[in-house]
């Protein structure tokens, strides 16, 4: 059986963003959903995911899917809290950290999407590289 032997890394580095804020209750890949990242040619390998609110926020959900090109997967559900934002109390954040064989590799045509289940404004940032 043929395998590749020699480690490979990603060649350019990726930063990519999108701003969610349409309520979407539904889990199976339908409603408004945002692309955060579109994997490279060759794929992309993405190891942090920051959630950030940028307004108040009630208790709710944000979802994270694979989209194969084809069909949406629920990959990750995050609760967000509720937290009144002021000059002295920042907005909600989550950040996911993928290191290593956590990382998650993208296939090219592949692409991860979001959504937020309330009506708030959220942006979901992702980095990594492209192989």
């Amino acid at each position: 059986m043929a395998a590749n032997t020699s480690p490979i890394f990603t060649l350019t580095p990726v930063t990519a963003c999108v701003a969610i804020a349409t309520a979407n209750a539904n889990r199976d890949g339908t409603g408004t959903i945002g692309t955060v990242l579109t994997a490279g040619a060759n794929g992309t390998r993405i190891h942090r995911i920051n959630l950030k609110a940028t307004v108040t926020t009630t208790a709710g959900t944000i979802r994270l899917y694979i989209y194969t090109g084809a069909a949406y997967f629920l990959w990750r559900e995050i609760t967000n809290v509720a937290i009144t934002v002021s000059a002295t109390v920042p907005a909600w954040e989550y950040v996911i950290e993928l290191f290593g064989e956590s990382a998650l590799v993208l296939p090219t045509g592949y692409s991860l999407r979001a959504s937020t289940e309330k009506a708030e404004n959220h942006n979901v940032v992702a980095e990594g590289g492209d192989y």
